[in-house]
């Protein structure tokens, strides 16, 4: 799965907003400012939430660790070529997008869970 990808199927989920924060991070959010995902553009770094029973699970894998600066609130961080196939990269991504969504409150979650 390629950088672009990654972004079209970000922005393909419901109510994603894109930004660019911090000379050069590509920033993924929903409600304004809750990020599910990110990537850095100089080094193509892709870094997204993970369940935080599976965080170390990931983290133990080739290829993926703990995201600078936010792996205490469990988030990964990988680089180009991801070290895993599409699907579940994608599965990933939305997963990221879902926990961000239910920690709202009720009435910003509508519209906003799959």
């Amino acid at each position: 799965m390629s950088e672009d990808d990654v972004v079209q199927f970000c922005l393909s989920l419901p109510g994603v907003q894109e930004d660019y924060k911090w000379g050069g991070v590509r920033v993924f959010s929903v409600a304004g400012n809750k990020m599910f995902a990110l990537i850095n553009l100089s080094r193509a770094d892709l870094a997204f939430k993970v369940d935080h029973d599976l965080f170390l699970g990931y983290v133990d894998r080739p290829g993926i660790r703990p995201a600078p600066y936010l792996a205490r609130a469990h988030w990964v961080s990988m680089e180009l070529p991801y070290p895993m196939g599409r699907e579940e990269l994608c599965d990933l991504l939305q997963r990221s997008h879902q926990l961000v969504v239910r920690r709202l409150p009720k009435r910003l979650q509508v519209g906003l869970l799959l």
